[in-house]
């Protein structure tokens, strides 16, 4: 299915996983809402992506719903999304990539801050897109959200508590809304990657690239581009398929915990 002139927006837009999708897509011919909070990563994107498209539009926007002003930022985020311009508020592809894992502490150990966070991040904020999007794909009977888990969502590992909750949610969320949706022909797809070498590392250690820089020795992770693919690959079938769920690894990788490192 030709994706040419349909309006995908990504969040986690700036980086990583996030830019490798809006390559992928602007290559296509898609047009873009690119979102993160970033402005200049974002800008510098745009300048990258314009050699395949000119159908770029910047939406410089934190969707991570803090737990000390939930109201303030979901009126943030509810605002930048119903006064997008006339011409960008069909959106036709939602793809809910921003997330963050912090810290790697025991649960009784763990930080208050740390799960905020990250619950605030890769829970609330794909809740939060999804309920403002969907709608209208319902309405004009067309769309696609694909939502990025991990195999952290399926594998539990030491230290990996909460953060592992959250993608456990992204999956599980993600098949409650496709239950929701059964009878409408929009489709939900949920991308669960392994070890993927991007800045996720040094933002769980908050910048200690020593430490980011052992979760991949030894071995060959996933590339952003390779979960770009699958992303692509789930949005450009047949309208009557929908790929609920794929699980994609390095080959190096039998689990969160089982690598072969050598």
């Amino acid at each position: 299915m030709s994706i040419q002139d349909q309006i995908v927006l990504i969040t986690g837009a700036s980086s990583g996983i996030g830019a490798a999708i809006a390559k992928v897509f602007a290559q296509a011919g898609a047009k873009l809402i690119l979102v993160a909070r970033r402005q200049e990563r974002l800008e510098q994107l745009a300048d990258e992506l314009s050699k395949f498209t000119s159908a770029i539009h910047l939406l410089p926007l934190d969707v991570c719903v803090r737990e000390a002003s939930p109201s303030e930022n979901r009126t943030a985020v509810e605002l930048a999304l119903t006064h997008l311009p006339d011409n960008w508020s069909s959106v036709d592809i939602l793809i809910n990539n921003a997330g963050l894992s912090r810290g790697l502490d025991k649960l009784h150990e763990g930080s208050f801050q740390d799960w905020e966070e990250m619950i605030d991040t890769n829970i609330k904020g794909l809740l939060y897109l999804t309920r403002l999007i969907v709608p209208g794909m319902v309405s004009r009977g067309r769309g696609h959200v694909v939502n990025l888990g991990s195999t952290a969502g399926h594998y539990t590992y030491p230290n990996g508590n909460v953060y592992c909750a959250t993608k456990a949610a992204v999956r599980v969320i993600s098949e409650g809304l496709k239950q929701d949706l059964l009878g409408t022909p929009v489709r939900v797809s949920c991308v669960d990657p392994g070890l993927v070498e991007t800045e996720f590392s040094q933002v769980r250690f908050r910048g200690d690239t020593e430490r980011a820089k052992q979760v991949y020795q030894g071995l060959t992770p996933l590339t952003p581009a390779d979960v770009a693919d699958v992303v692509f690959f789930c949005v450009t079938r047949p309208p009557h398929v929908n790929i609920s769920e794929v699980l994609v690894m390095p080959t190096d990788q039998a689990g969160s915990m089982l690598f072969n490192r050598h």
